[in-house]
């Protein structure tokens, strides 16, 4: 395998940076690992935590090599530090308590206390399986979970996924009903409606426990516990399973970016010590988002967070994971108000290669455990390598987010009228990527539907949404919307590199934001649901929408169109048409908000071409301006348009503002 210096020349004149931190991943390994297969080398989950052993007895072990003393303390022995229920240090920081089966019962709340020099304080165990918050304290505690009858799981796990198209979720919003919807509700209502999308991939954010719940999980407190907010493990387990016996797979948003400062409920101060987890002074906390950052370089950290893959994997039988904030774990600065303009800034002092070798070892961690799991990075800075195989001298990741272009789509419809859109620059950014690395493309995320931002439904249409999506309302604004609506989700899939997303809801263009309860709102949980009704009833346009992604996503997925890369055929200025080619279909997008143009000719292999998908068919709320599977055939004369040499042309009609997919007949 060629390494990406070999790729990208414009890497070689670093490749001694590359070779070095290869063999600093290596080294790594080899010190956590020996010659062994890394799973075999990372079970700090089943050493440390709460465990029932064979005969029934129980055992629970911490590391906190700052205690002075150790109490498990919980309703059995009404939350007092009794020494029936202290903790005996066993060397290396370590402590152990042994206790007979009748001491714990399923469902026990439980805490520790422990004491260190000065001082002292209730915590949760750093390998917390479950924790539960009170509704009255709002304060969070352990809890015994070992119920009598473990789950049964009944399908194997989805397989590979080399072009995935990701259902992104939210499993507390997902209800419609104003409260935080559950995992049962999410496998009944909502699992139904991706299979039925045709999303292979569903990427479900806030799985790990997370004491404040408008954080959407990204502060998260208990690296172990899934979030028990929404149901129980089982639950969850139930929901995996029937994911993956409906052919999809399932990505967990794991956050090993930082963690919550909390102090009684999270790592922060866990045993008195600052740095326990995280590095010391001012380079352990997050200048941004007030938590805390962890010392990628120590191994206790390297174990508990390898660990912490590995049991998801286990445990919840995750098919992969989106690693969060890949940016602010790289570099000492965390990206912040950085301007990535060359290739020293991925390979120079302001990289914390500590966090890459642990990102790198994570990777090879999956891969080993799972050969068709897979890992996507959100990185906005670009690092070369990153999403390249750890065999090429990269990191590892099998794919990392396009997120630039979200922020583009924002950009042009926030500051340009659409006769001054370039198709130019849509091609350019919506296909520029690396040779060396898979990347999953989206319109938009969960990012841009958050207060304070907008969804490209919302900043299309704005307060017309409120008053004409009936679909007997006249409005050129809303007409305008739907219209490009469909083309920039066509476009940005079409296009896309190796994968693409979707956030829930947003296929029919979910109204309005998403804004979770919060003091300023009066703790509303009106804006953190999703109004699926609005999606079937014919006489909505939402529901429009909704029927063109489902088409667009099959077909995609039926033409295999992201297995090879995309063909530019027509790239019009003028005209503001954009025409590409990609497997056995060919993409015509006319952005002109007034031109349509006849007997538009362009250079195409020569053959049959039936139209299969046509934004402006009835069916999508379009205004019915061609006939649907009508065939258009090549005829043999040479095209001035494009910049592909074809022997014949193909002629179309191309209406305005709108686009259609031609397959070409066998």
């Amino acid at each position: 395998m060629k390494k990406i210096y070999e790729q990208d020349p414009y890497l070689m004149p670093l490749k001694g940076a590359i070779d070095a931190r290869h063999e600093r991943i290596w080294q790594a390994r080899r010190k956590l690992a020996g010659d062994r297969p890394l799973p075999e080398a990372v079970n700090n989950h089943l050493y440390y935590g709460l465990h029932r052993c064979g005969d029934g007895s129980w055992v629970v072990r911490e590391w906190a090599p700052n205690a002075t003393r150790m109490y498990l303390i919980g309703q059995f022995n009404n939350w007092k530090r009794t020494d029936a229920y202290r903790l005996n240090p066993v060397g290396n920081g370590n402590w152990e308590l042994k206790l007979p089966a009748f001491a714990l019962s399923h469902g026990d709340l439980f805490k520790f206390y422990i004491e260190w020099p000065g001082g002292g304080g209730e915590r949760l165990p750093a390998y917390v399986t479950r924790a539960v918050q009170d509704p009255q304290t709002k304060l969070f505690s352990g809890q015994v979970w070992a119920p009598e009858e473990p789950y049964q799981w009944k399908h194997p796990r989805a397989g590979k996924r080399p072009h995935p198209f990701i259902y992104e979720c939210h499993i507390g919003m997902s209800g419609e009903k104003e409260g935080v919807a559950t995992f049962e509700e999410f496998r009944r209502d909502v699992l139904p409606r991706v299979k039925r999308l045709g999303y292979d991939t569903l990427q479900i954010m806030a799985l790990q426990e997370h004491p404040y719940y408008g954080s959407f999980g990204y502060q998260v407190s208990n690296f172990f516990a899934l979030s028990s907010r929404f149901g129980t493990p089982e639950e969850f387990k139930a929901l995996v399973d029937d994911a993956h016996g409906k052919g999809i797979a399932v990505v967990m948003d794991i956050v090993h970016s930082h963690s919550v400062d909390n102090v009684a409920e999270g790592l922060s101060e866990f045993d008195g010590r600052d740095d326990l987890y995280f590095y010391s002074g001012p380079q352990g906390h997050h200048p941004a988002w007030g938590s805390r950052c962890f010392d990628y370089g120590k191994d206790e950290v390297k174990y508990f967070l390898l660990s912490n893959v590995k049991y998801w994997i286990e445990e919840y039988h995750i098919d992969g994971f989106r690693f969060d904030g890949v940016t602010s774990m790289l570099y000492w600065d965390h990206g912040l108000g950085r301007d990535f303009g060359n290739y020293e800034n991925y390979f120079d002092g302001g990289v914390d290669e500590n966090a890459v070798t642990y990102l790198a070892l994570a990777n090879q961690l999956v891969h080993e455990m799972n050969p068709n799991g897979f890992t996507i990075a959100e990185d906005v800075s670009g690092m070369a390598g990153l999403a390249a195989p750890f065999e090429a001298f990269g990191v590892g990741f099998d794919f990392r987010m396009s997120m630039g272009i979200a922020d583009n789509w924002i950009k042009w419809i926030k500051t340009l009228p659409d006769e001054q859109w370039s198709v130019g620059e849509i091609w350019w950014q919506l296909t520029n990527k690396r040779a060396d690395e898979k990347t999953i493309s989206y319109a938009e995320c969960h990012d841009q539907a958050l207060v304070g931002d907008k969804t490209i439904i919302f900043r299309l249409m704005d307060k017309e949404m409120y008053f004409s999506m009936n679909k007997d309302s006249q409005s050129p604004i809303v007409d305008r919307g739907i219209a490009l609506h469909k083309m920039i989700r066509l476009v940005t899939a079409a296009t896309a590199g190796d994968g693409y997303l979707n956030f829930m809801g947003n296929e029919f263009g979910h109204p309005e934001w998403i804004d979770f309860p919060r003091e300023g709102n009066g703790w509303s949980f009106a804006h953190a649901r999703r109004l699926w009704s609005l999606s079937e009833p014919d006489y909505l346009r939402y529901s429009y929408l909704r029927r063109f992604d489902e088409d667009m996503v099959h077909l995609l997925r039926k033409e295999n169109i992201l297995r090879s890369a995309p063909e530019l055929l027509v790239q019009d200025e003028e005209k503001k048409v954009l025409i590409f080619r990609r497997e056995n279909c060919i993409f015509a997008l006319n952005f002109s908000p007034t031109g349509s143009f006849a007997d538009y000719g362009f250079a195409a292999p020569g053959g049959e071409w039936v139209n299969v998908l046509d934004t402006d068919e009835p069916e999508y709320d379009g205004f019915s301006r061609l006939r649907a599977l009508e065939s258009h055939f090549t005829v043999s004369e040479k095209s001035p348009n494009g910049p592909v040499c074809y022997d014949d042309t193909l002629y179309l009609y191309l209406p305005a503002r709108s686009a259609i997919v031609l397959k070409k007949k066998n």
